[in-house]
């Protein structure tokens, strides 16, 4: 059985449909409504168990807004989120906390992510006394157990988070998301903020992980070489809307939206020889205040139709592969984009 059909065949853990978040804008003396930030604008995508899901965009176009909409950082405006076959927006009090286990979130910046004020122990037995989970020993023991999982010492239980650095920083808030054995982890930006030599080391920690524990990842990152090296399929986000999604060969070999395209060509890679020219993009990326009418890329796409600036495209089926490739692009419902076109 292969990579994709075993994906195919392995159960769905999140289902987000239609799912969207503004923010009120508000002005005057007595702070009226005037506007809203479309952040994350009618998103719809799945996740399958084991599998690593990245969510990849120019910075601002909403995917970190979507991670925390998903996991309730963030109250989402509208739309549905079913996790393990639950109505996860329906849950409120200590159905939500319960639930909640299930889900962590990995932060871009471990600097703040973990609070000075207490040592690493403190920090990793927390999840344990919110939820009542073990005894006194039990907890010490097991965050023993995670420091070393990810790659640090036991002894380093009584030091305090400015004692270490970038990458040993984001390795114990590693071990804080694995805390409650969770079915999903939601990792936003993880490695944006180390060096890249340090990079290298807490992707390869967190596909080791995903491995020995069975691990499902939701992965944001602004950065397609990461987005290549980790995830199995990508989700390419372009203010507030899902652009295109496919597996990773069919993003990285066969990109069909304009703005995929162009996204990949701007990548530096060595020893390829002379790469073919791609048409770049052009003008600025518009404000989610008041996005384009009709897709939101036709003003910076050079292949826009006249439909494109008055219909809003869904995500449609490309080719042969339209069940694990789709695009929200007129052309591809027209049959007219070309590979050697663009």
């Amino acid at each position: 059985m292969t990579d994709q059909q075993s994906h195919q065949n392995s159960e769905t853990i999140l289902e987000v449909k239609n799912l969207t978040k503004y923010f009120p804008v508000r002005k005057g003396l007595l702070l009226r409504e005037v506007g809203q930030v479309k952040a994350v604008d009618d998103v719809t995508f799945s996740i399958r168990r084991g599998e690593t899901l990245g969510l990849v965009g120019e910075s601002g176009c909403g995917k970190s807004t979507l991670g925390r909409a998903i996991i309730r950082l963030y109250e989402p405006t509208g739309g549905h989120v079913s996790f393990l076959g639950r109505d996860f927006l329906g849950l409120s009090g200590g159905q939500l906390r319960k639930e909640r286990k299930q889900i962590q979130m990995i932060f871009q910046d471990p600097f703040a992510s973990l609070d000075p004020r207490m040592t690493v122990g403190t920090i990793l037995t927390e999840p344990y006394e919110i939820h009542g989970i073990g005894s006194a020993d039990f907890r010490k023991n097991r965050v023993k157990e995670l420091l070393e999982t990810v790659g640090l010492k036991a002894s380093h239980i009584n030091r305090y988070p400015h004692e270490f650095s970038g990458g040993q920083k984001q390795r114990i808030s590693i071990a804080r998301a694995l805390a409650l054995e969770p079915a999903l982890i939601i990792a936003d930006e993880p490695v944006s903020a180390l060096d890249v030599s340090i990079q290298a080391q807490i992707l390869n920690l967190m596909k080791d992980l995903q491995e020995k524990f069975k691990l499902t990842y939701l992965f944001i990152s602004h950065d397609l070489s990461v987005i290549e090296h980790i995830c199995d399929r990508v989700a390419v986000m372009y203010l507030g809307r899902i652009a295109e999604l496919a597996t990773r060969d069919e993003i990285f070999k066969n990109p069909t939206h304009p703005y995929t395209r162009a996204l990949l060509a701007a990548i530096p890679r060595i020893g390829e020889g002379k790469r073919k020219v791609v048409k770049s993009l052009t003008g600025e990326v518009p404000s989610p205040i008041n996005p384009p009418s009709g897709c939101t890329f036709h003003p910076r796409c050079a292949f826009k139709m006249d439909r494109c600036s008055s219909d809003v495209p869904k995500l449609m089926g490309v080719g042969k592969t339209g069940a694990t490739h789709q695009a929200s692009c007129w052309l591809v419902s027209d049959n007219y984009l070309k590979k050697e076109q663009i």
